[in-house]
């Protein structure tokens, strides 16, 4: 069975790259190694398939997740150190020992099922096997985000703004990989199944032609903006809306938002968690909000009445009764979040106010009320 090599090693960086490391290492390497800039080298045409073939799995999120994966358990024989495979009926050892005998089998033990399903979707999304047809449309990937939004938004609903990376057609080229006025052939490498499959004795699977990068063809000049692959990595800026009553951890899917398909497939979609900013008054409990509120001894002592503001800022009348001790709650229905058919309620909470100084009258006039309570100090 033909060996995999190792796509960090081949692009010359680390596991936790970022994708902007990995974009410029690729670039710079498929400048150097470029067929155009060494004809007639063979191992210069080798080297840049290995490049080119990394970067379309490294380069694609969910393909690199899943390149990670099987990375981990040393599914692939050129990986050494930290494989976990052995060969079937042996010793187990970890180190590279391990990832030379591994089997695709051992990854049935593991609950993987059908290796060949796995890679072969994890670098061609087609099915395995020999003679593949060409690749038809396929969806893009899905992309997950982070929103950050204020608490009252949240509470209430509204839009915010939100800007993400996403894959986008290359517009010098169209999709198609070319540079201007370049000539577009049948990849001589897969004749134009943009597929080719690898295997031993009746089991195969398949990976994007390195050449062609999936395409099916190959243009005499490659595209100067993308490098070939018909795509590039861009900004963009969208408005999410925000339902009422979302909380920290909420998700909402919006279809058709993430990257875009290939051979004209439909778009992934945009998966947003929502994270909940604090707010400066308000805390929330459920769907009910809680309004921590100030008051003084005098009022706590011989009662009083506050004014409360709701979160669309209407001002409610509370009656505070004598007696009353800080941390008191008083709760007003139907004035706290509401999401679908729910309302919460609004929660007051008293904080009474000590002072820290007293004048000497004030002092004179707490001691005369002390002594006539009974109270010790």
């Amino acid at each position: 069975m033909a060996q995999t090599k190792d796509y960090y090693q081949v692009l010359g960086v680390p596991a936790s790259a970022t994708q902007d490391e990995i974009k410029k290492a690729y670039r710079k390497l498929a400048a150097k190694h470029h067929p155009d800039k060494n004809p007639n080298d063979a191992k210069a045409a080798e080297r840049f398939k290995e490049i080119s073939e990394a970067n379309n799995v490294l380069s694609d999120p969910a393909k690199r997740k899943q390149y990670d994966e099987m990375r981990r358990l040393g599914a692939f024989g050129d990986f050494g150190a930290g494989a976990r495979g052995g060969s079937r009926g042996g010793p187990r050892p970890g180190g590279s020992a391990g990832a030379q005998n591994f089997r695709f089998e051992d990854l049935n033990d593991v609950g993987f099922g059908s290796f060949g399903d796995i890679f072969s979707s994890m670098f061609s999304g087609g099915a395995s096997g020999r003679g593949a047809r060409p690749r038809g449309p396929e969806r893009g990937t899905d992309v997950e985000a982070s929103l950050e939004v204020p608490f009252r938004t949240a509470a209430s609903g509204g839009k915010v703004p939100i800007e993400l990376e996403v894959n986008e057609e290359c517009a010098t080229c169209h999709g198609n990989g070319a540079a201007p006025g370049a000539k577009i052939t049948t990849c001589p490498e897969c004749n134009g199944r943009g597929t080719i499959a690898f295997g031993q004795g009746g089991f195969a699977v398949q990976r994007p032609c390195p050449m062609c990068l999936g395409k099916g063809t190959v243009p005499s000049e490659r595209c100067p903006t993308c490098g070939g692959s018909g795509e590039v990595r861009v900004r963009k800026k969208m408005m999410i809306t925000v339902p009422a009553g979302v909380d920290t951890g909420t998700k909402i899917r919006l279809k058709g938002q993430g990257g875009r398909g290939t051979h004209n497939g439909p778009a992934g979609d945009l998966l947003i968690t929502f994270q909940v900013q604090p707010d400066r008054f308000f805390r929330r409990e459920g769907l009910d909000l809680v309004a921590p509120v100030k008051i003084n001894i005098a009022q706590a002592t011989l009662g009083s009445k506050i004014s409360v503001k709701t979160l669309d800022d209407t001002k409610l009348a509370v009656k505070i009764p004598p007696g009353t001790p800080t941390g008191k709650r008083f709760r007003i229905k139907g004035h706290g979040i509401k999401k679908d058919d729910r309302s919460g309620d609004l929660i007051v909470e008293v904080q009474v106010d000590v002072p820290e100084k007293l004048t000497e009258e004030q002092e004179k006039a707490m001691k005369e009320f002390a002594e006539a309570s009974g109270l010790k100090y």
